[in-house]
């Protein structure tokens, strides 16, 4: 995968015309970032010389969670000039319930906005009641993503395993692609996915156009989600071929919950996995 996108004037020419992501995905040139939870226990030890030793990795894009809500917009500048200077990006975060509260919701979009992020994905729904509550939080989703355009912002939903388990004979998953506009991203944990016996392939065709980021986990019966990337379970190249012809892929991000190896080298092995794979 070329690596020519990361220059300052390739970066400036594709934002002239489009925003980045989108160009890339029409190019087959997806970038790969790594969700920064897989080096948590270093980024809150030094969130700025973590941020540089992923982007010399070759990580292209970055996406930080729910913490970084506490940021201020000053210190969301410094983040913003630190990125922009290692010419990576922060294409998504995590967030919670806060972040799409009508009280917090602007500080998530003025924080999103400064960092140069396109998606404010809710990570985690938390303890959710029956089909009615999934549709709240559906509610919730579209409201969101209503208040995040005008910004030039998305809203995107990341599920984990309890999304694919049903509830009064339905996945919660299935409840919210059906109760949320098309143009709420549904971020697929290809991993938490597989663990609940639920094919992320047929997730993928099912749903044409919304799987517009992907997190690259890895699962096994043995090791649970301690195996790196291509040592599990997971269909790589079939997960790939129908992200990128009928999901919209437009990003992919490796996560790791954790190895037999430290943060970063798991996170440096895992982005050596990914390109064998993907190619």
């Amino acid at each position: 995968m070329t690596r020519n996108w990361l220059s300052r004037r390739a970066f400036l020419g594709v934002a002239a015309a489009a925003p980045l992501a989108s160009a890339l995905a029409q190019d087959k040139n997806i970038p790969v970032g790594l969700e920064l939870y897989s080096v948590r226990d270093e980024l809150k030890k030094d969130l700025m010389g973590t941020v540089r030793a992923v982007a010399k990795m070759g990580y292209q894009c970055v996406e930080f969670f729910s913490p970084y809500y506490q940021w201020t917009t000053d210190y969301a500048k410094q983040v913003r000039k630190l990125l922009d200077d290692l010419g990576i990006r922060c294409l998504s975060t995590h967030n919670g319930m806060e972040s799409f509260s009508a009280g917090g919701l602007a500080h998530a979009i003025e924080l999103n906005q400064t960092i140069g992020s396109q998606f404010i994905v809710l990570a985690s729904a938390g303890k959710v009641d029956g089909l009615d509550g999934w549709k709240r939080i559906a509610e919730s989703l579209d409201r969101g993503a209503e208040k995040m355009k005008p910004a030039g912002l998305g809203a995107g939903y990341h599920n984990h395993q309890a999304e694919f388990r049903p509830v009064e004979g339905r996945r919660p998953i299935e409840v919210l692609a059906a109760n949320t506009g098309k143009d709420v991203m549904l971020q697929l944990d290809v991993g938490t996915c597989i663990e609940v016996g639920s094919d992320p392939v047929a997730w993928i065709e099912q749903n044409p156009g919304r799987i517009r980021s992907m997190h690259c986990k890895d699962w096994s019966a043995d090791q649970g989600y301690k195996v790196l990337v291509g040592e599990g379970v997971a269909p790589w190249k079939k997960l790939f071929e129908a992200a990128e012809k009928t999901g919209g892929i437009e990003f992919y991000l490796v996560e790791q919950e954790g190895s037999r190896f430290p943060e970063l080298e798991t996170a440096e092995r895992c982005l050596a996995s990914f390109r064998k794979l993907h190619g």
